[in-house]
């Protein structure tokens, strides 16, 4: 087990006052099998004057707050401590062909399994499609064991596509992003959900931090010091595996969730409306640290 304190600061500064806005939050680690979050504060300056936190409709814990003054600067900094273990990865050639997990939720499925099968289905940020699809298949050989398929298809996006920062926008399609073989974490996650959805393969988008402080003699991570996205898939002998196509690995303990759903739009750290404001500019800071 690895502890972590994660610290993520979120500041917009405005050419003009806003005199009311309304955000909705995804900043809290949640809990899940691999992992725990022990402690959790947020601070909003200046102090809202309503704040609440509640769960989502995908169990994520989402918070809100109204602030009802003029302000031309807005600071939204979160801090956890979190638990995080390492995952039972299973052999690859074990688990069981594509096909048949594929045919399991197409032909109906126990109702314990109908969590997983909503996230079959397109969504905002990721429509299914035959382009999809058929850059999936070289991976997806008739009978190939399932993990063995989503590895493959993991490790090649991570080779065939260039990590650039300034390739895309949250706006850009994936179809887009399959053309021009560019973009950042996120455009990752969200081809290969698209192309295990465009299979018949239920996927769903996570999103979270990595470790920024590599061990000694390692490369950093690409996607340290900011918000990272993964993916997970949904195996019924296994329940749902992660993997990072940006980094071309399964993750573990340098992966801490902050939420999942069906694309980027359901987990959207902070999103919300406000009235002026004029032009503005945002400036992200994480900082995530192994605690003793």
């Amino acid at each position: 087990m690895i502890k972590y304190k994660v610290v993520h600061t979120t500041v917009y500064n405005y050419s003009k006052a806003v005199p009311i806005c309304h955000n909705e939050l995804h900043l809290m680690p949640r809990d899940h099998r691999r992992q725990s979050c022990v402690s959790h504060r947020l601070r909003v300056r200046p102090t809202p004057n309503r704040m609440e936190t509640r769960l989502d409709y995908y169990g994520n814990h989402t918070g809100f707050f109204s602030i009802q003054e003029g302000h031309q600067r807005l600071s939204v900094t979160a801090v956890s401590q979190v638990q995080v273990i390492e995952p039972e990865i299973p052999v690859a050639e074990s688990t069981p062909p594509w096909e048949e997990i594929r045919d399991r939720f197409a032909l109906g499925q126990p109702p314990w399994w109908l969590d997983a099968r909503q996230f079959v289905y397109d969504s905002p940020h990721i429509p299914t499609s035959d382009e999809l699809r058929a850059y999936a298949m070289p991976s997806f050989t008739p009978g190939r064991p399932w993990l063995a398929a989503i590895l493959d298809l993991t490790k090649r996006i991570f080779k065939e596509f260039v990590y650039d920062p300034q390739a895309t926008t949250i706006s850009t399609p994936i179809l887009t992003v399959l053309k021009s073989r560019r973009g950042v974490c996120q455009d990752f996650a969200h081809l290969q959900i698209g192309c295990l959805r465009s299979l018949g393969l239920p996927a769903r988008y996570v999103s979270g931090y990595l470790l920024t402080s590599p061990p000694p003699g390692q490369p950093k991570l690409v996607g340290a010091d900011a918000s990272h996205a993964w993916l997970s898939a949904y195996c019924p002998e296994l329940g749902w595996i992660d993997f990072d196509p940006t980094n071309n690995q399964i993750p573990a303990t340098k992966h801490i969730t902050l939420a999942w759903g069906r694309d980027y739009s359901d987990v959207c750290p902070i999103k919300g409306v406000l009235i002026g404001g004029g032009q503005h500019r945002m400036r992200v800071a994480v900082d995530v640290s192994a605690l003793p």
